[in-house]
């Protein structure tokens, strides 16, 4: 396969980020030597932990002993495959921590021990996943990226940050801001619709489509970062390796949400739960307008009792690519490549979608 070869004198000169997150809670799905580093540009590692004292928690989520030492097999293997390996630091949840370990008082200390740890486990860079981000911590988090970036120059910075309803924006001023330090801004455009008031039954993850009772989409969340002044090439949209499975009996997107709930999304509805649990040709749709698939169930389906399950699929990834060449942006990132494994397809097709993302951004 020369594709390969050609991916892995990798890969960011001039062409789209592929960057995946791999998390250790999730690393039995996907050990550390069947990763398919041949379609990727960067791998975030998840994920070092910020204490409020400035010191960090290193387990992965697995152990203190076997965190640290599956990150340093995967930065090694990313390296050996040209792939540049990253830290996240944090993820949901984990907004208090940050608060604490980049106050003034601890700052110093905080940004010391990510450089130490970056270096030691064999890393290149640091994603900085503050969630939630409040209004009141936005000093603090150009503070930390300042700091970073001042202390070691050619660190690759990069941030993930939240969709916009397209009805209320709200303001984006901060990542204007702190866009001229970061390699990478990077949009979570998954999880992206919900039994909310409001709003009618939608996608996880439509590209287009949104309306005003479904005011979600790639689409118009870049446009908001765009008209808030970040570059295009500097943005990256997300991509997740998971679906949506509504419960409760919604069907189909634009119905109204009466009864119907989200019951079960991201590690319970993995691509590969998609696939081999809920799966059937003839309840398989495709919404042309949001390009997005979807299964629809008249009788609930799985563990999960699902009617309606909003997921990806090759041809929704390969239009996501699309989307991101044609308005020359900068990436995707993948939520996580530990759930888009088909672990029994033959060899060299069990890395469906991020095959295909791969193949939509770098085709010459």
């Amino acid at each position: 396969n020369n594709t390969n070869n050609v991916n892995n004198t990798n890969n960011t000169a001039g062409r789209p980020w592929v960057m995946g997150y791999y998390v250790g809670y999730q690393s039995t799905l996907l050990p550390a030597d069947q990763i398919d580093f041949a379609h990727m540009s960067h791998i975030a590692m998840g994920a070092v932990l910020p204490n409020a004292d400035g010191t960090l928690e290193t387990h992965f989520y697995l152990t203190p002993e076997t965190g640290p030492v599956l990150a340093e097999e995967v930065a090694t293997r990313a390296r050996a495959a040209g792939v540049v390996p990253i830290l996240m630091l944090g993820g949901a949840g984990t907004r208090e921590g940050f608060v604490g370990a980049a106050s003034e008082a601890n700052l110093e200390t905080f940004v010391s021990n990510l450089l130490a740890t970056m270096d030691a486990l064999g890393y290149d860079g640091i994603d900085l996943d503050w969630e939630p981000v409040l209004a009141e911590d936005e000093p603090r988090i150009a503070a930390l990226i300042t700091a970073l970036r001042a202390q070691r120059p050619g660190i690759v910075l990069t941030m993930p940050v939240g969709w916009v309803n397209a009805n209320a924006t709200g303001d984006l001023s901060l990542y204007t801001q702190i866009a001229p330090d970061l390699d990478q801004i990077n949009l979570m455009t998954y999880g992206m619709s919900g039994a909310w008031g409001g709003w009618t039954v939608w996608h996880s993850s439509a590209l287009t489509g949104e309306t005003a009772t479904a005011p979600s989409s790639v689409a118009s969340s870049v446009e908001a970062y765009r008209a808030a002044g970040i570059p295009a090439q500097k943005l990256g949209v997300g991509a997740g390796f998971y679906g949506q499975c509504w419960a409760g009996g919604a069907t189909a997107p634009g119905q109204e949400v009466g009864v119907s709930w989200v019951a079960a999304v991201d590690s319970q509805m993995s691509y590969t739960i998609v696939m081999d649990a809920y799966f059937l040709a003839g309840e398989a749709l495709y919404d042309t307008t949001a390009a997005a698939p979807y299964l629809s169930f008249s009788s609930p389906a799985g563990t999960h009792a699902c009617t309606f399950i909003s997921y990806e699929n090759v041809q929704s990834l390969t239009e996501k690519g699309q989307y991101v060449r044609d308005h020359e942006l900068g990436g995707v990132i993948i939520w996580t490549l530990n759930q888009g494994v088909m672990p029994d397809a033959p060899e060299g097709e069990r890395n469906p979608l991020l095959q295909a993302l791969a193949e939509a951004l770098w085709a010459q």
